[in-house]
């Protein structure tokens, strides 16, 4: 390989990385917001129903979903100690 080869492709890595860096970013910021969203509505259905220790069965599901997404995205253990106690609650039908 000659210079001017090494060189050509030296330029072509930086103009590539100047593009995927970015929306590298981007989608990290993205995973960031998602997080937000699924914590904010299981701590929404937490809060709901805390004092009662009853839990619908639709709501039950639907934060197993949210908990499961969450921790999919790499979601720190904050939240498990609220999903362990939310799996002691009266699930009802």
């Amino acid at each position: 390989m000659n210079l001017t080869v090494i060189s050509t492709l030296i330029v072509e890595i930086g103009v590539l990385l100047g593009v995927i860096i970015p929306v590298i970013v981007f989608i990290l910021k993205l995973i960031n917001g998602m997080k937000c969203q699924l914590r904010s509505e299981m701590l929404r259905t937490y809060y709901h129903n805390k004092e009662s220790k009853k839990i619908r069965q639709y709501e039950y599901e639907n934060f197993i979903y949210l908990y499961e997404s969450y921790k999919a995205l790499k979601g720190n253990s904050f939240i498990d100690k609220i999903y362990k106690e939310v799996q002691t609650w009266e699930i009802l039908t």
